[in-house]
């Protein structure tokens, strides 16, 4: 167990709790809490330890071994502990086994995103996507749901003879997200519209993994005014802005990030703003190379690419951000440990896999305003190839603006 000292002030309480398992060993376990104790902060709570256990296989009645349940128990009650976070996704019969032992709030990963989305949702699409998410993780837990939903709907001759709470509860979700589907469908019909009168204009999307810095990002190229805080998923809401570099227009789309485990109701909800990444002909992956786990960040974003976008085949350009908070730990000479990733610098990471990817990325900070005139650079030449292809003509045009440029 690893404990946290926090102020007096604060008032909800939490521990987070992961499995080391043969899949995944004690590092990297608490690298995952690491992000679940961000989670935990952006959704207004304090972590105040920690706890985890080496099993082969989470325990099906309490996920944890009963003597490490006990441990978290005595914490709880010693320490006013108000929930329980778990890093990874409990079946109903975990929860209210758990719930029962504890006597406190019990969330898992996907519970505690979908909390963080209905806090930050602004805008009524950004409301309705993550309502319908809430209803699609609920439906299959209703047996541990003690409040009667019959009271959001009115109700002669909607119980049927013999009807359990429980079937009524479910009626009326079912009835929600059958409607929340229906206004979804609506708006993405709007959405459709909305892109299709965007002309044929080169669309560029920003993608990556949470708190990396697309917003910040996306402030320095379109010179606007979005949203950006080290929380994460500080940005829900699609954002585009029309950019010129040099003499070429181009939409820039940021989009919400990706992260692990994300809950599948959720990409399923917010399929609107995967169709910005859908419909982009030029995506821009920016990624944290601060993060001591950034290569994983890239899979993850990789792989929902690939299966949610088919961004595989779309051109990539590679954008390492926050190269001004890379810090690098020199060895001594006489120092025979083996190196690990604090011990490499920027300049060998960029020597490592990454120089295989020759003109398809660029290290700059956005915060910082580093080296973005090369990530502009790369930008126009990626967007200028789609508008070519689109407009052939445009060629002579451009030559001849190179040209001028060149005289100059």
């Amino acid at each position: 167990m690893k404990e946290f000292v926090i102020s007096k002030e604060t008032t909800e309480r939490a521990v987070l709790v992961g499995l080391v398992t043969p899949q995944q060993g004690e590092a990297r376990v608490q690298e995952y809490l690491d992000e679940l104790a961000f989670l935990a902060d952006t959704a207004g709570a304090h972590t105040m330890a920690r706890f985890t256990q080496k099993m082969d296989y989470p325990n099906p009645r309490t996920f944890v071994g009963k003597g490490k349940l006990e441990e978290i128990k005595a914490y709880v009650e010693a320490n006013d502990i108000g929930m329980v976070i778990f890093d990874d996704d409990l079946s109903t019969k975990q929860v209210s086994n758990i719930e029962r032992e504890l006597q406190v709030k019990i969330l898992d990963r996907s519970s505690l995103i979908l909390d963080i989305f209905a806090k930050r949702a602004q805008t009524a699409i950004a409301k309705t996507q993550v309502e319908l998410a809430q209803y699609q993780y609920l439906l299959p837990r209703l047996t541990r749901m003690w409040t009667h939903l019959e009271r959001q709907r009115g109700g002669i001759g909607m119980r049927g003879p013999g009807e359990t709470q429980i079937e009524t509860d479910r009626r009326i979700i079912l009835d929600k997200i059958s409607r929340l589907k229906d206004e979804l469908g609506a708006i993405d019909k709007q959405k459709s519209i909305q892109r299709k009168n965007r002309g044929k204009l080169t669309r560029v999307a920003l993608v990556g993994y949470t708190n990396v810095g697309k917003s910040t990002l996306m402030n320095v190229l379109s010179k606007s005014d979005v949203f950006a805080e080290n929380k994460l998923f500080a940005t829900l809401d699609t954002t585009v802005r029309k950019v010129t570099i040099e003499n070429l227009p181009f939409l820039l789309t940021d989009t919400v990030g990706f992260i692990r485990k994300l809950p599948t109701h959720l990409v399923e909800s917010f399929k609107s703003t995967l169709d910005e990444v859908r419909d982009a002909d030029v995506l821009v992956h920016v990624v944290d190379i601060s993060h001591p786990n950034f290569e994983e960040q890239i899979e993850v974003v990789n792989k929902t690419l690939r299966e949610l976008c088919d961004g595989a085949d779309k051109p990539m350009i590679m954008v390492f951000n926050k190269v001004d908070a890379f810090s690098y730990v020199p060895k001594d000479d006489d120092d025979l440990t083996p190196r690990t990733r604090e011990n490499i610098s920027l300049d060998e990471l960029k020597a490592s896999w990454m120089a295989r990817m020759n003109d398809n990325c660029v290290f700059i900070s956005a915060k910082k305003g580093i080296n973005i005139d090369e990530l502009k650079d790369k930008i126009y030449e990626r967007a200028r190839e789609v508008h070519l292809s689109r407009f052939p003509y445009n060629d002579f045009l451009y030559q001849k603006y190179d040209e001028e440029q060149e005289g100059v």
